[in-house]
């Protein structure tokens, strides 16, 4: 599961080859979730509400380039890092 982007302790991967809806992984100490990419909902597991909140600001801030590296994934290329929010 190829790592994408950190920042603050948070960690955003993707699958090659995952089922749909379009998604990427986060995880944070014991938290996890999976975040869809089009609603930015969480679609499974569960976290903080300020963790929620910055991944949130992030995957809006990246969201095309959250799609284009599902489009990759599904293609089983190599992903591209996405920026840290900062």
């Amino acid at each position: 599961m190829p790592e994408i982007s950190r920042f603050l302790g948070i960690i955003i991967t993707m699958y090659y080859n995952d089922h749909t809806p379009a998604h990427f992984h986060v995880r944070y100490n014991q938290q996890k979730a999976i975040i869809d990419i089009k609603n930015l909902t969480i679609l499974q597991g569960q976290l903080s509400p300020r963790i929620l909140g910055l991944v949130i600001e992030w995957a809006a801030i990246h969201q095309q380039e959250l799609k284009e590296n599902w489009q990759l994934a599904r293609l089983n290329k190599p992903l591209r890092p996405i920026l840290p929010l900062e």
